[in-house]
């Protein structure tokens, strides 16, 4: 039950993406839907193996060069759907930031909520 609440409230963030930032465009609920849950995927399969590959480049940048690590899943999962589009990279950072940021509240509170018991 907790994935299907944070998988929802995750759509709904990236639908709040889409509206308070322009460069991000989101068609549907169910666009978001399928969104989130490709972007989940992209974070849980390719993601560690990005940031293997980019250690050296990211021990240099202090952790930095995650930003980038991320926006590219953003704008990889934008590219692979049809009701999700990003205005280019710059957008996809911005945007892959909010969501992050949105993320890391609903953890909070799915947490909160779920360990109560």
């Amino acid at each position: 039950m907790k994935i299907i609440v944070r998988w929802l409230l995750l759509a709904a963030a990236l639908l709040m993406v889409a509206q308070v930032y322009p460069g991000v465009h989101v068609a549907s609920f169910g666009s978001a839907l399928w969104a989130a849950f490709v972007l989940g995927l992209f974070n849980t399969l390719v993601r560690p193996l990005l940031v293997l590959l980019t250690l050296p480049v990211t021990l240099l940048t202090l952790g930095l060069f995650l930003f980038v690590i991320n926006a590219l899943m953003f704008w990889a999962a934008a590219s692979v759907l049809d009701g999700f589009n990003v205005n280019g990279f710059g957008a996809a950072l911005i945007g892959s930031l909010l969501y992050s940021l949105c993320g890391m509240v609903i953890d909070a509170a799915t947490e909160r909520l779920f360990s109560r018991g």
